[in-house]
């Protein structure tokens, strides 16, 4: 009857069977798998649409971090927040590495290889035709072979090279290059063999360390010895040293780059008496000259040019001094007004002192619009006095 539950019916069938032998379960047990079972599904469905745009937005944000370091040709692949770095052959991979790891979001990163040409795209694998006949010799990926060790070095009398190539082209190239580079009286040790079963080190970057080598002061080497390769010596500047590493780490890739080349350390030019008094004269001086502006403009007052040349006649003094000039306004108008105009009063004697000869580099301009009044803006001459530019050392 209507209003009744199952359990309160008579039935003339027993409760374990039907007449055809099927048991019947109670639908109160359906309810509780369903009511287990649906989070768990939406869950793994939820997980798996976010997981692909936040893999898609960290690979964009470390390609981009790449490339604006300059590295390029870098494969990132992630698994949810762990980035996997494959490196074109010759790359440092361990900079690569570091920094993908250094994007945000990105929870580790490791290297995953190294592959060919950066400019090449990746070869990808052509499955076998399933009604075609069978690849009796399947293609395994070639092993990591070691390049063979070498050894370059010079002295104020002679080049030394040792190496192994693997034919008489590349020995020619080499050879030639280091003559090239030879001083004058100088001699060339060439032990070069050629031996087609090894792995050479690149030859390009073989010669790039050769005129690493040429402009050294006194001797130098670079000496690979199968596992690191290790930079000695003097060179002039750190471009030069960095322009080392990298060529050591094409020559043999995957090998530890020790770079101990030394870079001497210049003294600073000594400081004149008129850069050691700029401060003082500068402080003088702006005491003595003021820079003041019509009311609501950023036009200078006829007056205050004077004053401006007076400073660029200073900076001239001294090369070295950099200065700021900043800007200010009265209380007259709305902060967010007086704001915009002190940047461009500032503006105009930056443009004047650079018409005047002062390299724009030595100035650096600040807006202050009401914040430090020079006197009480109650008054009309405190206010007059409150239009003004300052200028100060940094």
């Amino acid at each position: 009857m209507p209003g009744f539950s199952d359990e309160s019916r008579s039935d003339p069938v027993p409760a374990a069977a039907t007449s055809t032998g099927l048991v019947r379960r109670r639908p109160g047990l359906v309810w509780l798998v369903a009511v287990l079972i649906i989070p768990v599904l939406l869950s793994t469905v939820l997980l798996a649409i976010r997981t692909g745009p936040t893999e898609d937005d960290l690979r964009n944000r470390s390609r981009a971090a790449l490339e604006s370091r300059g590295i390029t040709g870098v494969q990132v692949q992630f698994s949810g927040r762990d980035a996997t770095v494959v490196v074109p052959a010759g790359a440092d991979a361990g900079e690569a590495r570091d920094v993908v790891a250094a994007v945000d979001g990105v929870r580790a990163a490791r290297v995953g290889g190294q592959r060919g040409d950066p400019t090449q795209p990746a070869t990808q694998a052509t499955p076998t035709d399933a009604t075609g006949p069978a690849d009796p010799t399947p293609t395994e990926p070639p092993a990591t072979v070691a390049v063979a060790p070498f050894s370059l070095s010079r002295t104020d009398n002679s080049l030394s090279v040792q190496a192994v190539v693997r034919d008489q082209a590349t020995k020619d190239m080499i050879i030639a290059e280091a003559q090239s580079l030879l001083d004058e009286g100088a001699t060339l040790d060439e032990k070069i063999t050629i031996d087609p079963a090894v792995a050479p080190p690149n030859p390009t970057a073989l010669a790039g360390l050769l005129r690493v080598l040429s402009t050294a002061s006194g001797d130098a080497a670079v000496k690979y010895d199968g596992t690191m390769v290790t930079l000695t010596g003097q060179v002039a500047d750190q471009a030069i040293k960095a322009a080392a590493a990298r060529s050591a780490a094409t020559a043999a890739p995957g090998a530890i780059v020790a770079n101990q080349l030394r870079v001497p350390q210049l003294d600073p030019p000594p400081v004149t008496e008129a850069c050691q008094t700029f401060q003082s004269r500068l402080t003088q001086l702006m005491r003595q000259n003021t820079i003041g502006f019509l009311s609501g403009t950023s036009l200078m007052k006829q007056q205050s040019r004077t004053s401006v040349v007076r400073v660029a006649t200073l900076l001239k003094s001294c090369d070295s001094a950099r200065v700021e000039v900043g800007g200010h306004t009265d209380n007259l108008g709305d902060p967010a007004t007086s704001q915009p105009l002190s940047q461009r009063r500032a503006d105009t004697v930056k443009a004047e002192l650079v018409r005047l000869g002062v390299s724009g580099d030595r100035i650096i301009t600040r807006a202050y619009g009401q914040t430090r009044p020079l006197h009480p803006n109650t008054t009309s001459a405190g206010r007059i006095a409150n239009r003004r530019v300052e200028i100060k050392t940094p």
